[in-house]
């Protein structure tokens, strides 16, 4: 009695999910994979400006290994690859949404779906009828200002300035007040005027 080719594949080692030399990603893998780069990225320890260090790959692969035991994904080229089609794909809702080239176009936050024409977006019309539900998780990661790197301030780096902004602005009145030997924040009631 002959085998199925997927057993055989099986019984050699390999998933059957591999097919030739590319390696088509289920949506378990794909959740796996964006919740260790949110958790890898939330630890810090492998962040460098917009980026990640080098390293971070093997390190990704470790905790994938942990959640997907059976998996047998590569750092490169698997890992590597899908990053960065998850990033690309990532790219492409983010420049919309974020106003660049976004005329005919929205976003369903409730299916995680692209609205629009695929005339007038065609980059766009593959989420059309599929949903994106990692855009949120890799917002979190890569919202920088992607225009200029250099330059680049999530909504927390944005607020830490601010405080830093505030605190130097108080400290200055305070020595301004030192400086002409006030003792006290005066009032415009408290003046004669």
């Amino acid at each position: 009695m002959s085998l199925d080719p997927i057993e055989v594949e099986l019984e050699k080692g390999f998933p059957s999910n591999v097919i030739g030399t590319k390696r088509k990603w289920v949506p378990e893998e794909d959740a796996a994979l964006v919740t260790c780069i949110v958790n890898l990225y939330n630890v810090g320890t492998y962040n460098i400006d917009t980026k990640f260090k080098v390293g971070y790959l093997n390190e990704l692969k470790i905790m994938l290994e942990q959640v997907l035991p059976h998996s047998m994904l590569k750092a490169k080229p698997n890992l590597e690859s899908r990053i960065k089609t998850l990033k690309r794909d990532w790219a492409i809702v983010y420049d919309m949404l974020s106003g660049k080239d976004n005329s005919d176009f929205g976003w369903d936050e409730h299916r995680q779906m692209v609205v629009t024409k695929d005339v007038s977006h065609k980059v766009a019309g593959q989420f059309r009828h599929h949903s994106f539900s990692y855009y949120d998780q890799l917002t979190s990661i890569y919202a920088k200002d992607r225009a200029i790197e250099k330059y680049a301030q999530t909504a927390t780096d944005i607020i830490k300035e601010i405080n830093v902004e505030d605190i130097a602005t108080a400290n200055n009145l305070k020595e301004g007040n030192n400086y002409h030997e006030c003792e006290n924040d005066v009032s415009l009631d408290e003046m004669d005027v």
